[in-house]
């Protein structure tokens, strides 16, 4: 039997190590010392464990290598020594962890000047992190001491890989006291504090990302560890330092009161978004979590509406957009599609001060005309939907505490408690009436609608945001006949001109009900699907019944009605695209509409169904 056989050959390593003279350099241009480590070759972990050995290591991952040395394999050394110092073997992770000098010359890489370079500073991250969650009291008694680690932290904030770093911190720290202790020590030392003045016209780009970006992930990771954490008797002092209306109002202050800043305007707002996210676990008998946002908070962005909305007017200067089919002057741009986002985050709060704010600047009506404008840019297409859809069907806002805006915009406030009298309702959707009243939502709809036809019968192209029109529109009637405000967009809707309300409800008999069977009928039929490479894909005959089922699961898809839910989940996830200034058509027929690419995958998801459906 082969196990009769001793197989075993000695190692390379073990044969080089036996050399009394061997080097640090000799060993680490082996191609399996990597591996021999993890698998804790007694020999080489003794070797490495070298007093000189470990500070040549740690040398490596924190100087600059020479000049002189040829680039493609400046960073060898550097590389693997990164790798031998994180392979998790406990002698190495104790002999780094309790070495102070060791750990003062791995410190000793926060205090150069920054710009740090990215790929050392990657190293020096990945090591200091896996001694954070080895020899994590060793390690927080350490970085304690040193009286300039925060602020080191804070200077180098815009590389990410110290970035990184810090939210490790807020993680990886066992048991659940000492992450508690190093939260209260954050934020003694005001870390978020230091990270709100980051984010001002005065620091660069990469400072604004990394800065905002530490400071969302703070507020998600906080509330985790809230919610999987039962029973935790103290609060955590960095989230609440970030949810004081102070903060916020820093925040606020250091975009609109200093410079005007593209980037830092963003970088807040994104902020703003997160702490906007608040969700609670679901009560029993709810389908989705519930949804409040800290009233200090809000009273914080209530002043600074005004600011905001005068953004979506006079946005920061934009370089003219020549695109394939026309130019942007100005384009949208990252910062309107940004505040857009924000009232539609806003909105969803339902906070009747708010709401009340946002009617008395009319920043609906601007959006709408920023939606209309713009027929290609379909990330503000889907947050104009967003808005509109949340005023359609959320219940009316209860009038809260908050002194009114009789003072500033006496008029206004006087139409609003009019429109309340008049439907004898103290809880009626103010945002409704303004919708249908002064933004003359249907009878925009209506007009877009036959432009569009207009010039698609003259051989011009199908408008971008006619997909997102189709669901707005199909939201109005579903709200008007179910909705919780039903009664009163009825109201509105009869209250519209004679000739505007025969126009709408032609359109909805006609135009809308044919688009509506078209989008689940005739693609449903289609028995040749193409794909992008042109290679057709032939369904066959399904025998899809247009009263089938599936054509009825399809029409009750289509039709669904806008809830909560949907709204949190249907558009405030698309940072990704959040550096796209416009989205434009390619040639004709191209441009990406959401409502297109959705149904026709339920579409091809009810053929394959029909396909698989035993005979």
């Amino acid at each position: 039997m082969f196990w009769k056989f001793d197989l075993h050959t000695t190692s390379h390593i073990d044969t080089l190590l036996e050399k009394e003279d061997v080097t640090l350099t000799e060993v680490m241009d082996e191609e399996d010392v990597l591996q021999e480590c993890k698998a804790q070759n007694h020999k080489l972990v003794d070797f490495l464990l070298r007093p000189q050995c470990m500070e040549d290591l740690v040398t490596f991952i924190t100087q600059e290598p020479s000049t002189d040395v040829e680039e493609k394999v400046k960073y060898k050394y550097p590389n693997i020594s990164c790798e031998l110092l994180t392979s998790d073997v406990g002698q190495i992770n104790d002999r780094l962890g309790e070495d102070e000098s060791l750990l003062m010359k791995l410190y000793g890489f926060l205090q150069n000047e920054p710009p740090l370079n990215p790929l050392l500073a990657s190293f020096f991250s990945k090591v200091l992190s896996i001694l954070i969650g080895r020899k994590p009291e060793q390690i927080v008694d350490f970085l304690r001491k040193r009286e300039d680690f925060v602020d080191l932290m804070i200077k180098h904030i815009g590389t990410s890989a110290i970035m990184d770093l810090l939210l490790r911190m807020l993680t990886c720290f066992e048991p659940q006291q000492l992450r508690q202790d190093v939260l209260n020590w954050l934020n003694e030392e005001k870390v978020i504090q230091r990270l709100v003045d980051m984010v001002q016209s005065s620091q660069d780009e990469d400072r604004h990302s990394n800065a905002s970006q530490s400071l969302c992930e703070i507020i998600r990771l906080s509330r985790d560890q809230m919610f999987q954490v039962q029973g935790c008797s103290e609060p955590d002092p960095l989230l609440t330092t970030l949810e004081k209306q102070e903060t916020v109002e820093q925040l606020l202050s250091n975009i609109f009161d200093k410079e005007k800043n593209e980037s830092a305007i963003v970088s807040v707002i994104q902020i703003l978004l997160t702490l906007f996210e608040t969700r609670r676990p679901c009560p029993p008998g709810m389908s989705h979590p519930s949804f409040s946002v800290n009233h200090s908070i809000l009273e914080a962005v209530r002043p600074r509406l005004k600011d905001f909305h005068q953004l979506l007017l006079e946005p920061p200067k934009k370089n003219v957009m020549k695109t394939t089919w026309g130019v942007l002057d100005p384009p949208v741009g990252n910062t309107r599609l940004n505040v857009v986002r924000l009232v539609a985050s806003l909105l969803q709060s339902n906070t009747h001060s708010i709401n009340t704010e946002l009617i008395n600047l009319n920043t609906l009506g601007v959006i709408l005309d920023m939606y209309f404008k713009y027929i290609w840019n379909n990330f503000l297409h889907i947050q104009v939907e967003i808005c509109t859809a949340m005023i359609l069907a959320m219940p009316p806002a209860p009038t809260d505490n908050q002194p009114d805006t009789e003072q500033d915009h006496p008029r206004e406030s006087i139409l609003i408690k009019h429109v309340c009298l008049k439907y004898n309702h103290s809880f009626l959707s103010i945002s409704l009436s303004q919708l249908f009243q002064k933004c003359q939502f249907i009878q925009r709809i209506v007009d877009a609608w036959s432009s569009n036809e207009k010039e698609q019968a003259e051989g011009g192209r199908r408008r971008g945001y006619m997909g997102h029109l189709t669901r707005i529109a199909n939201s109005v009637v579903h709200n008007c006949d179910k909705g919780p405000n039903g009664a009163q967009i009825q109201q509105l809707i009869s209250e519209l001109p004679e000739e505007d309300r025969e126009r709408w409800e032609a359109f909805i008999s006609g135009q809308l009900a044919d688009t509506n069977k078209r989008n689940t009928v005739d693609l449903v039929n289609t028995h040749h699907i193409h794909s992008s490479s042109d290679d057709e894909v032939d369904f066959k005959d399904s025998s899809f019944h247009p009263d089938s089922s599936l054509q009825q699961a399809f029409s009750d898809y289509q039709m669904q009605q806008m809830t909560s839910n949907f709204i949190e989940q249907f558009g405030f996830n698309d940072e990704e695209f959040a550096d796209q200034d416009d989205v434009v058509d390619q040639g004709p027929h191209r441009a990406f509409h959401p409502l297109f690419c959705v149904d026709v995958g339920f579409r091809v998801n009810l053929h394959l169904a029909a396909l698989c459906k035993p005979s």
